[in-house]
């Protein structure tokens, strides 16, 4: 998170450079004009210059025609991701439809104008899109520090295995607190972007503000629980309380990936069990993000109740697992992705026992994996 050693980048001095793609001379050159006011403009006529371009220059926008020679809008965009996830792409094209629309989307725009655009209308699109690309770069940057420090973390769990039980306790808690403290970053720098603009006294805006914060101040709330953890770390059993389940993976989905479509919850509407907030926080927020790292499209968490117990099933249509690689996971300090430490799984169920539940993996290679807990539910009162 930002702090007085570690501030957020400052708004850049120098003009942001955007660039204008249209095989019209006329066209082209009356947006160049009119954006030349406020940025950095760079033209191209064709797609294969833009891309040219793109590779050797840093854009924060864009502005891309769909109708081309050669090679077309749509298909310039696609391999314009290749080269540069972050940058805004606005489509534009004077054959608007909603096929091309969608299109453009589809291909990864972030904005689609008609052709020719409205001059305010137009500033206004590339001044935002050109600030998204800024904290969309920030973003990223951040993620691979992450990265780079879940790569030497791995590195030392190889090395130094077998480890003490306090050095274990360690990386996992360096482990789970990547993803909330990302979340803390992210919200974070929305939140002094927003603030930027609240001074002219939008309500909207001002409303995504308090939405934001309270996003951080959940997020931080998780953080500071696992620090906490680690500071009083001892092998008794934490104090349980009465929960509800669906509302701990509804949470974990809000506050730790976005409320990320992919995750669908179905069966029971509420699931009592005992058990600590913060450590089943924990527990399905490795099994939901092992799911949506392995390329789930869909991740159905499930509720259901048989006498006096709940069952909980998360099932993905992810790469799934050999059997060979399920014993090697499941025996820890195994994993397949790049910037994995092998412990999330291990961390799951040693969680997961210390409230009583069962754990349960199978997995088909190519077509998802299935975890299903079971815990003692709750007594009713």
């Amino acid at each position: 998170m930002p702090t007085e050693n570690n501030p957020l980048p400052a708004e850049p001095e120098t003009k942001a450079n955007v660039l204008v793609v249209d095989d019209e001379y006329g066209p082209r050159e009356s947006i160049a004009f009119t954006l030349s006011s406020e940025f950095n403009v760079d033209t191209a006529g064709r797609a294969s210059e833009a891309l040219g371009k793109i590779r050797q220059n840093s854009y924060a926008a864009v502005v891309l025609d769909i109708r081309m020679p050669e090679m077309d809008g749509i298909k310039a965009l696609e391999e314009l991701r290749r080269i540069d996830p972050e940058v805004a792409v606005i489509m534009l094209t004077g054959y608007g439809t909603l096929l091309t629309a969608q299109q453009a989307m589809v291909a990864g725009a972030n904005q689609y104008l008609r052709k020719p655009p409205d001059v305010a209308e137009l500033l206004d699109a590339v001044r935002k899109q050109a600030q998204a690309t800024r904290l969309r770069r920030h973003h990223a940057r951040l993620n691979q520090e992450t990265q780079e420090m879940n790569a030497a973390l791995k590195h030392e769990v190889e090395q130094n295995e077998p480890q003490i039980w306090q050095a274990r306790a360690s990386v996992e808690l360096v482990h789970d607190l990547n993803n909330p403290l990302t979340v803390v970053i992210g919200y974070a720098t929305l939140l002094v972007e927003e603030a930027r603009a609240v001074s002219k006294l939008d309500p909207d805006r001002g409303q995504k503000l308090l939405d934001y914060a309270s996003m951080v101040e959940r997020a931080a709330e998780y953080c500071h629980h696992l620090s906490e953890n680690w500071r009083q770390a001892s092998k008794k059993t934490g104090d349980y309380a009465p929960l509800d389940l669906v509302q701990v993976v509804h949470e974990v989905r809000q506050v730790i990936f976005f409320g990320n479509a992919a995750i669908q919850l179905s069966g029971l509407t509420a699931a009592r069990v005992r058990g600590s907030k913060f450590e089943l926080m924990r527990v399905f927020q490795n099994l939901l993000k092992n799911a949506i790292e392995a390329g789930a499209k869909k991740v159905e968490v499930s509720f259901a109740r048989a006498g006096d117990t709940i069952e909980v099933t998360i099932a993905d249509n992810g790469a799934g697992m050999t059997p060979d690689s399920i014993k090697r996971a499941l025996r820890g300090g195994f994993t397949s992705k790049q910037s994995g430490t092998g412990l999330g799984l291990s961390i799951c169920r040693h969680l997961l026992g210390t409230h009583g539940a069962s754990f349960e993996l199978t997995s088909t290679f190519g077509a998802g994996t299935t975890v299903r807990s079971v815990f003692p539910a709750a007594a009713l009162t």
